[in-house]
C-alpha cells in the first residue's frame, strides 16, 4: 500500500530489520481475500455504513468533489464502484492508497463518524490525485511517499484547529506545520518498515516544497468554509480557461 491515514500512532520499524517488507499490505488483510458477494457484504452493518458515509461525502464535501473535479481533468476519473473499496483493516489506520489497484481502502471497521470519512476521503484522494499527475515512485523512494504524505495532512483538513484540539494538543504560531510534519512521520511509519530517523529525515529534506504545493486547492482550505471557496474558484479557472 502507499499513502495511508494514520488512526493512531505507528509502530517504530527499527533500522537493518530482517522481516521483509510488505509495503504496508499486513495492515489491509482484505486486499488478499477473495472478493464477497454483493449479498454477504450488505448483510454486515459496518460494510453498508462506510457504503452510506462514503456515498454522502462524495456529493456534499468540497475537499473531496473538489479533488474528483480536479482528477477527471487530469484524465483519471473516479468511479465510486471501481475506484473506493471499504474493507476491514488494521487498527492503526483508516484507509490507504492502493497504486497497484489504483484504489482507494476505507477502513470500515475504523472509521465510525461521518467528518472521519470526510477527512479519510479527502486525505486519501490527494495520493491519488498525485498518483495521477505525477511518476510517484511509491515503494522505492521514501521522499516521494514522504511529499505526498505532508501534501495530504496540509490539505485534508487533519490538522484543522479543531482536530487538533481534539486530538488534545495545542499550539500558536507554527503548530500546523508541527501536525503536518508529525501526521506525515506517522503515516511513513504505518506503511513502511524504516526507522523514525528514516521517516524523519525524508519528511524534512521535502517538506518546505511540498508544503507549499497547493494544488489542486491552491490555498490551505483550514475549515470547509475555505474548501468551498477552493472549490468555486477552481470552477472559475476553468471555465475562465476554457474561453481563452
Amino acid at each position: 500500500m502507499d499513502g495511508a491515514e494514520a488512526a493512531a500512532p505507528a509502530a517504530e520499524g527499527k533500522a537493518g530489520e530482517e522481516e521483509e517488507d510488505d509495503l504496508g499490505y499486513r495492515l489491509f488483510p482484505d486486499r488478499n481475500k477473495k472478493p464477497q458477494s454483493f449479498l454477504v457484504r450488505s448483510l454486515f452493518t459496518f460494510h453498508n455504513k462506510c457504503q452510506l458515509m462514503l456515498r454522502m461525502t462524495l456529493d456534499t464535501n468540497p475537499y473531496a468533489q473538489l479533488l474528483l473535479e480536479a482528477m477527471k481533468q487530469s484524465g483519471c476519473t473516479v468511479f465510486n464502484d471501481r475506484h473506493f473499496s471499504c474493507e476491514n483493516c488494521d487498527g492503526c489506520v483508516s484507509g490507504g492508497f492502493d497504486s497497484a489497484t489504483s484504489q482507494i481502502v476505507l477502513c470500515q471497521n475504523n472509521i465510525r463518524q461521518q467528518s472521519h470519512m470526510n477527512r479519510v476521503v479527502t486525505h486519501e484522494l490527494i495520493h491519488a490525485f498525485d498518483h495521477c499527475r505525477a511518476h510517484v515512485d511509491w515503494f522505492k523512494n521514501v521522499k516521494h511517499l514522504a511529499c505526498s504524505e505532508i501534501r495530504a495532512a496540509n490539505l485534508s483538513g487533519d490538522c484543522t484547529l479543531m482536530n487538533e484540539i481534539a486530538r488534545f494538543k495545542f499550539g500558536l504560531k507554527g503548530h500546523h506545520q508541527t501536525c503536518v510534519r508529525d501526521r506525515a512521520i506517522r503515516s511513513i511509519l504505518a506503511v513502511r518498515k524504516v526507522s523514525k530517523e528514516t521517516a524523519e529525515k525524508a519528511v524534512d529534506e521535502v517538506f518546505d516544497a511540498c508544503f507549499n504545493d497547493l494544488e489542486p486547492f491552491g490555498r490551505i482550505p483550514h475549515s470547509k468554509t475555505d474548501a468551498k471557496r477552493a472549490y468555486r474558484d477552481f470552477q472559475n479557472r476553468d471555465r475562465y480557461n476554457a474561453n481563452l
